[in-house]
């Protein structure tokens, strides 16, 4: 059974947001943060080094979090298009997500709605909290079972 605090939570949710592969050890409670080279052809991998040899080496230690698959984040972009009650930034964001790349189209019409740019990104970060929070509710579950 493991327990992880708010700030521990958010950062692996900002982390999992930003494109990142996020490992939490179980025994010491360090989080680790990894490139993920799949998204990032090309980058160096240096510097993340000695982090991915103690995940290989010890990874029944760590927990892996998932980030939001692009079904998961495309019902995001939905979820909060329907939250609003500004019915013309709804109607722009949704026509957004009907459209061709609509992840590409979501992010220009939130970029250019204002004060809805920030309510997206808090909504948005909400969603991943929640979504960090299920991972680990689903593990300790998964662990409770197993006894």
């Amino acid at each position: 059974m493991i327990t992880l605090n708010e700030k521990q939570i958010s950062e692996i949710a900002d982390s999992l947001d930003a494109g990142m592969n996020c490992y939490f050890n179980i025994k010491s409670g360090v989080i680790k943060t990894i490139i993920d080279f799949d998204s990032w052809i090309g980058a160096d991998e240096e510097p993340w080094k000695k982090d991915i040899k103690e995940i290989e080496e010890n990874f029944e230690e760590y927990i892996a979090f998932d980030r939001m698959n692009t079904n998961q984040s495309f019902e995001l972009m939905a979820d909060f298009a329907d939250s609003l009650d500004n019915e013309n930034i709804r109607r722009k964001l949704v026509t957004a997500l009907n459209k061709s790349k609509p992840f590409r189209n979501f992010k220009w019409a939130i970029d250019n709605s204002g004060e809805y740019q920030n309510q997206w990104f808090e909504f948005k970060k909400n969603r991943y909290i929640e979504f960090v929070k299920e991972q680990i509710e689903a593990y300790n579950l998964n662990k409770n079972n197993e006894q």
